[in-house]
């Protein structure tokens, strides 16, 4: 059960950080399995600061954090 929450926390992380950044989104399909990759990012730059997620809204900014750096990492290589 777990795994299948982190999955829709990742997806709905990959829409959202879709959504912030504007125009330098891979279309809704891309950006949801950066979600789910970025959750994973997420969850490491923030043991890396010393910060941890608690709750469902902790652990989807926690993914978006992880979603949006994946987002904007690939945007730049891609440009």
């Amino acid at each position: 059960m777990h795994i299948i929450s982190s999955l829709l926390i990742g997806i709905a992380a990959g829409w959202l950080s879709g959504q912030i950044m504007k125009g330098r989104g891979f279309g809704i399909l891309g950006n949801l399995i950066i979600g789910v990759i970025g959750s994973f990012i997420g969850s490491a730059l923030f043991s890396v600061v010393g910060l941890s997620a608690y709750g469902i809204i902790g652990n989807l900014l926690m993914s978006t954090v992880g979603a949006i750096a994946l987002l904007y990492i690939l945007t730049k290589i891609r440009n």
